[in-house]
């Protein structure tokens, strides 16, 4: 009898749990049992492996052969164990040494060939062999992505075949470098938006201070050309954001080079299914919030959403995390994003234009508002109206200022937010807004007035302060004044 043992790693939302892939070969009738909790496409493992394992040039046993995947209580899916199992059976064989096994680890997918095909989540992985302190062997291209974390000692592979000479001390394998754009992300520029200066300057407390925006307006006004702008003004990614955002990505094998250090931008249509906002699954996956980690989640004609869908977001929006429970898993993703919310005034999409006439009633305009709940209203930062371009604004020659110039100001104010709490002001907790947000003596009496004027809850009271603090950085003030003040709490005016 032997046994051989292999070392890999399975998925659970953001972990990377470890899994020991064990091979026992004995006498009897050739046979191949996975055991472990395989699900159908590990179990189409055998036939993967055996076909790849004979067209190496290596024996296949023709023994009876028991595959263990533990621990057996932890679910195992995709084709990642692939390259482990067949490892395992020519290690238990003695047709290759396994004196390696116990520093490193590996994961990837067998074609009939040989050949291995990347696996997802590659970064996750990555990080979780890092703080297990071994070497980790993938294939070249889920390597490369790999690579990007740093610390990580990692190896790429094209076949079984080349794994296998490695092991053998035959030769030798690349450690790959992180293919990783080296030119600034090219977002959409805020140059070629016309007019709408009220709305630009909403935009850019937004991108200084991280706040969700809500924008109301009739059609044409530039509501999404606006949000697709939105990002090239949001302050440049740092490694530990970037390799966040990644990692997501890199779970739902969506992860790209060229999108390194790039704000995400997603915007799923109205018909989307909360659980496709949020994550879900059998085996649980990501969802849009969780995709536009560190980025940006654009719902546009927000009223058209399902309002199931719209109360999902309640919890993110102020955690900046989601649990996605099931009956016998449970996974975390992270989802701190900006929200940017695009709708119409009114079902028509005309109510309050100078020259065309609105066709609702009142009370389809209330049922149309109405699909915004109270509670998820409270929790968008700055709701502004966003009003027709006049003929003059439309026809003029020259655009706006560049999304380069007002970048420049909003990293500024998130320097300075970092540098004083550690954390962009959206984020700021009661506690901190106690210490950072302090008013003088006429603040106090001025929202003291706009609370009994505008009947804010005691969520907006705070959202109120954490604006007005945004305000105050892109102006370079310490202290926060009645100007900084009266501006934020113009934005908390419900959007018309």
């Amino acid at each position: 009898m032997a046994v051989a043992v292999v070392k890999s790693r399975a998925l659970n939302g953001m972990d990377a749990p470890e899994v020991v892939v064990e091979a026992h070969l004995a006498n009897g009738l050739p046979a191949f049992t996975l055991v472990g909790l395989p699900e159908t496409e590990v179990k189409e493992a055998r036939d993967r492996v055996r076909a790849a394992i004979q067209n190496a040039q290596y024996e296949f046993p023709a023994r009876r052969i028991t595959v263990n995947l533990a621990p057996a209580d932890l679910p195992k899916e995709s084709g990642r164990f692939d390259l482990p199992i067949a490892l395992a059976i020519l290690a238990a064989s003695g047709q290759i040494p396994s004196d390696k096994f116990r520093h490193a680890e590996f994961a990837g997918e067998l074609a009939l060939t040989g050949e291995l095909r990347p696996v997802r989540g590659a970064l996750a992985m990555a990080l979780a062999t890092r703080a297990a302190n071994r070497q980790l062997v993938l294939p070249t291209q889920s390597a490369a992505e790999a690579s990007l974390a740093s610390g990580v000692d990692t190896l790429g592979a094209a076949s079984l075949l080349d794994v296998c000479a490695w092991l053998c001390g035959q030769t030798s394998l690349i450690a790959p470098e992180a293919d990783a754009p080296r030119s600034a992300p090219d977002y959409p520029d805020f140059f070629d938006v016309k007019g709408q200066t009220a709305t630009k300057r909403a935009l850019e407390v937004a991108a200084a201070g991280g706040h969700s925006v809500l924008m109301a307006g009739p059609p044409g006004t530039g509501k999404s050309m606006l949000a697709a702008r939105f990002p090239g003004i949001l302050p440049a990614m740092n490694e530990a954001e970037a390799l966040e955002a990644a990692a997501v990505h890199s779970l739902n094998g969506g992860f790209r080079s060229e999108h390194w250090q790039r704000r995400p931008f997603r915007a799923p249509h109205h018909t989307a299914s909360a659980v496709a906002l949020v994550g879900g699954g059998g085996n649980p996956r990501p969802g849009e919030i969780s995709l536009a980690h560190h980025g940006v989640l654009f719902l546009d004609e927000l009223p058209e959403f399902s309002r199931q869908v719209l109360e999902v977001l309640r919890e993110p929006l102020e955690t900046g995390h989601i649990t996605i429970s099931r009956a016998a898993r449970q996974a975390d993703f992270p989802a701190r994003f900006q929200l940017v919310a695009a709708m119409n005034p009114c079902p028509c999409g005309y109510l309050g234009h100078p020259t065309q006439a609105c066709r609702d009633t009142p009370d389809q305009i209330t049922r149309y508002r109405a699909r915004i709940s109270g509670p998820l209203l409270d929790r968008i930062d700055i709701q502004i109206s966003v009003p027709t371009l006049t003929q003059d604004e439309l026809m003029q020659a020259s655009a706006g200022e560049p999304s380069s110039a007002i970048r420049v100001r909003v990293q500024a104010a998130r320097d300075r937010q970092i540098a004083r709490q550690g954390k962009p002001n959206a984020a700021l907790g009661t506690q901190e807004i106690d210490q950072f947000c302090q008013l003088d003596a006429a603040g106090e009496t001025l929202l003291k007035k706009a609370i009994a004027q505008l009947n804010l809850s005691a969520r907006a009271y705070h959202r109120v302060l954490k604006l007005a603090r945004s305000v105050a950085d892109l102006a370079g003030c310490d202290a926060i004044g009645n100007v900084h003040l009266a501006e934020a709490i113009q934005y908390r005016r419900q959007a018309a």
